[in-house]
């Protein structure tokens, strides 16, 4: 190759770097103009597209053409990262305390500044008090109307803070003019304060805002508190809270604001326990519960407003809340005005109430509501545990509960539901409690007492949910079934023991007799041994036969236990009779189960 083409090649490559770097300008000037928020393309100059590709040096040494990337299919993604970025940024700190944090404390500065204005105009008698009614009602409405402007032009939360203000300021204007300059009867305060909240709750509507329902409901419960004139109209405010829960809940229905609900129980809560705590009298029962009632069905249909399968968490948790505590609040309110005359009558409503709420969560199973269904079926089997008690007396208490119990177990077991096992074992441990704590603090007959015959209903529940666990199979179930065949025997263990106490009760004269008492000691001593050998082997013989290792090592915990028993105490406590007897049964039984071992061994290696 002569200089002369050398020189012709260097040129291209010169000619090529130029024109790479002019795309590349080219390029940047692109995307920046792009990036800017406002910023106009560039419309000179054809772009990269448009421009013809230099020429190239058809020769074999020169290295391939670059790729040069296309500013059309880049600069759209770059573009929008970048706006994304610029976005994220708007909504900085900057942004909230400007916008957001600004706007309240300059509504909080205007409030406190005409506050303190007004109050020099008072002070100094520069307006009287219908001229201030009509200020702050004046105030109220134009603050409600300019809101509007801004709700309009897409100033939502200026909007919103500029409405929660005039809301507080009608309420207010109509509270002084009712109770404090005593210028209009309560009676027509209250229908303003009414006016309000609907107009509150209708604005709410038309713009989608659950923050302008709050704000109706809150001073839809606060109206009453406000026109109080300290006097009992039970009737009136009850029917009052009751169209306002009403509302609420067709409001909540179309809108699916389910936090109101919530709002709108507890505010009837708290407004029906002041009342009841102040003015309720026994001559007010009737029309008390009945209203008590109403409030509790009209809660009770919550679970059923709306498509519950499509609400979010948050609404799944305000209903749930709801069941709870709407239940709590009606069982309180009707075991306290029931219990002291009328204790049958509370008995009664509570096993109505626990059909009721079986009767919905069988409804709602049917609906696919998963969330709800479960927290009625165990509201159901709450209210049912609560009847016992309030209905029987006694053992029969204790009675029921383990009774209760087997039927939760058996109808687990048909309907294959954990819920209904793990409530059947809540309903066991209230039985078991009572009978452990309460009923065996009596001296009764041997054997035939009440106090055994519970003790072996309470077996007899154990012995179902071990039977049910272990015919269902699966890991589970059998842990299931080994726990229930462990408190079963351990319950038998104690029933006996109380038996053994009460048979050798000492008498008063033989708190006396030193030789008496010591030789009914001995008995005891010898009597509980004797048990439990008899009960292990029973238990070993039980394992063998149904060939289970788990029956076997409790047999041979409890035979442990009974032979250190014999070696360690019985050897220094019992006469040489009984200690003879107590080393010979427990010898004998010993080395029958040794034998029984060794025979089972060989029976496997054949």
């Amino acid at each position: 190759m002569n200089d002369r083409d050398q020189s012709a090649e260097l040129q291209q490559l010169r000619a090529q770097l130029a024109e790479l770097t002019r795309r590349v300008y080219h390029l940047e000037t692109l995307l920046s103009a792009r990036s800017e928020p406002g910023a106009v393309t560039p419309a000179a100059g054809p772009t990269l597209t448009e421009q013809a590709p230099a020429p190239i040096v058809s020769t074999s040494t020169l290295p391939p053409p670059v790729p040069v990337l296309q500013a059309t299919s880049l600069a759209p993604e770059y573009a929008s990262r970048s706006a994304n970025a610029s976005a994220k940024s708007d909504a900085s700190l900057e942004s909230r305390i400007g916008g957001q944090w600004l706007n309240r404390l300059g509504i909080i500065a205007v409030l406190v500044g005409l506050s303190y204005f007004l109050k020099l105009a008072f002070d100094n008698n520069w307006i009287g008090p219908v001229t201030q009614v009509l200020i702050g009602i004046t105030a109220g409405v134009a603050l409600m109307l300019w809101s509007e402007r801004f709700s309009r032009k897409g100033y939502t939360g200026f909007a919103y803070s500029l409405k929660a203000v005039s809301v507080g300021a009608l309420y207010l204007s109509l509270w002084a003019a009712s109770q404090y300059y005593h210028l209009v009867p309560p009676t027509v305060a209250f229908f303003g304060m009414v006016v309000v909240t609907l107009t509150s709750a209708a604005l709410s509507l038309r713009q989608n805002a659950e923050l302008l329902a709050a704000f109706a409901l809150v001073g839809g419960f606060l109206t009453p508190v406000l026109i109080s004139t300290g006097q009992n109209h039970e009737l009136a405010l009850f029917c009052y809270l009751a169209l306002l829960d009403l509302g609420t809940l067709w409001i909540t229905a179309i809108k699916k604001w389910y936090r109101l609900l919530l709002g709108s129980y507890i505010g009837t809560a708290l407004l029906f326990g002041a009342w009841a705590s102040t003015y309720y009298s026994e001559d007010q029962l009737a029309a008390t519960l009945a209203f008590a009632t109403f409030f509790f069905l009209l809660f009770a249909v919550t679970p059923f407003v709306g498509n519950k399968t499509s609400d979010s968490q948050l609404s799944r948790l305000a209903t749930m809340a709801v069941v709870l505590l709407n239940a709590a609040g009606y069982l309180a309110a009707s075991y306290l005005t029931l219990l002291q005359h009328y204790r049958s009558q509370l008995a009664w409503l509570a096993l109505i109430v626990a059909a009721l709420y079986f009767a919905l969560s069988r409804i709602l199973q049917k609906r696919s509501a998963e969330a709800y269904a479960p927290a009625h079926l165990a509201l159901a089997v709450g209210f049912l545990s609560i009847a016992i008690p309030l209905k029987l007396d006694g053992p029969w208490i204790t009675l029921g509960w383990l009774v209760e119990a087997g039927a939760l177990f058996w109808a687990a077991h048909r309907s294959t539901s954990r819920l209904l096992r793990s409530l059947g074992v809540c309903a066991l441990t209230l039985g078991v409690a009572r009978l452990m704590v309460i009923e065996s603090d009596a001296h009764q007959p041997l054997l035939l007492n009440p106090r055994f015959g519970l003790y072996l209903v309470a077996i007899a529940a154990l012995a179902i949910l071990a039977y049910y666990s272990s015919a269902e199979g699966g890991e589970e179930n059998r842990n299931w079934a080994a726990a229930a065949i462990l408190t079963l025997n351990l319950l038998a263990l104690l029933a006996l023991h109380f038996e053994v106490i009460d048979y050798f009760q000492v008498e008063p004269l033989q708190r006396y007799n030193y030789r008496a008492l010591r030789s009914l000691n001995i008995m005891r001593d010898f009597t509980y041994s004797a048990i439990w050998m008899i009960y292990g082997s029973a238990l070993m013989v039980a394992g063998f036969w149904k060939r289970s290792a788990f029956l076997r090592w409790q047999a041979i915990v409890l035979l442990v236990l009974t032979a250190a028993k014999v070696f360690f105490y019985d050897i220094a406590a019992l006469e040489r009779g009984y200690r003879i007897a107590a080393f010979i049964v427990l010898g004998a039984i010993l080395l029958a189960v040794s034998f029984f071992y060794q025979r089972s061994r060989m029976k496997t290696a054949q």
